[in-house]
C-alpha cells in the first residue's frame, strides 16, 4: 500500500523540485523537466541544463574618442554581472536557479558522486544521467524485471481497489517511459 510521502513524491511539489528516485529515473527526468519550465524563468533554465552556462566573455572599455570620431579602445577584460543587459542577466541567473533545483532534486548518495560537478548545471545533468541510465544490459535487466512484476502483478491482501490502481499504472508509465514493448498474445479457443 502507498503511503503519503510516496504519493507527495510522485506528484511532486511547487516549491520543492521532485525528489530522484534511483529505480525511476526516466519519470523523475520527465518530472523535473516540466517543474523547470514552470518556473519563471523556465526557458533559460532548461538552457542551462541542456547547453551548459551563460559565458560572460570579454569586454574592451572605451577609453576616449579621438579627433576624427574613432574610438579609443582600452585593455579588454572580463565581464563582471553589471556589464550584462537585461536579458543577459536573467540567463545568469537562470545558470544559479537550474544547478539549485538540479541539486535539490537529487539525493546524497548521489550527490556524493558528482560533488565536483556542482558549479555547471549541464555537467550535474550529465553526471547524474550517465550514473542512473546505465548501459544496455542494465535497461535490458530493467526491462525483465519490469516483464516478470507485470506477469505476476495480483491485488495484495487487504489493498483498496484505488491502491491496485495506481500501483499497476505506476508499472505501466515505468513500462512506457523506458519504450517498453510487450508482446501480442493469441489465445487459441
Amino acid at each position: 500500500m502507498s503511503n503519503m510521502s510516496e504519493d507527495i513524491q510522485y506528484a511532486g511539489s511547487d516549491t520543492r523540485p521532485p525528489m530522484l528516485d534511483r529505480t525511476d529515473f526516466e519519470s523523475w527526468q520527465q518530472r523535473i523537466r516540466l517543474y523547470c519550465l514552470g518556473k519563471d524563468n523556465g526557458e533559460n533554465i532548461m538552457k542551462s541544463i541542456n547547453e551548459g552556462p551563460f559565458q560572460m566573455g570579454t569586454l574592451a572599455e572605451t577609453l576616449a574618442e579621438e579627433t576624427e570620431g574613432a574610438l579609443q579602445q582600452g585593455p579588454v577584460r572580463a565581464r563582471v554581472f553589471t556589464d550584462l543587459s537585461a536579458q543577459e542577466k536573467e540567463r545568469y541567473k537562470a545558470d544559479i536557479r537550474a544547478i539549485n533545483i538540479l541539486l535539490q532534486g537529487i539525493p546524497k548518495d548521489i550527490y556524493s558522486l558528482i560533488n565536483h560537478y556542482t558549479d555547471d548545471a549541464k555537467d550535474i545533468w550529465d553526471n547524474v544521467k550517465m550514473i542512473l541510465e546505465g548501459s544496455e544490459l542494465t535497461k535490458d535487466d530493467r526491462e525483465s524485471q519490469l516483464y516478470d512484476e507485470f506477469k505476476h502483478f495480483r491485488q495484495i491482501k487487504g489493498e483498496t481497489i484505488h491502491g491496485y490502481y495506481v500501483r499497476f499504472t505506476k508499472l505501466i508509465n515505468d513500462m512506457r517511459n523506458i519504450k517498453m514493448t510487450m508482446p501480442t498474445v493469441y489465445y487459441s479457443s
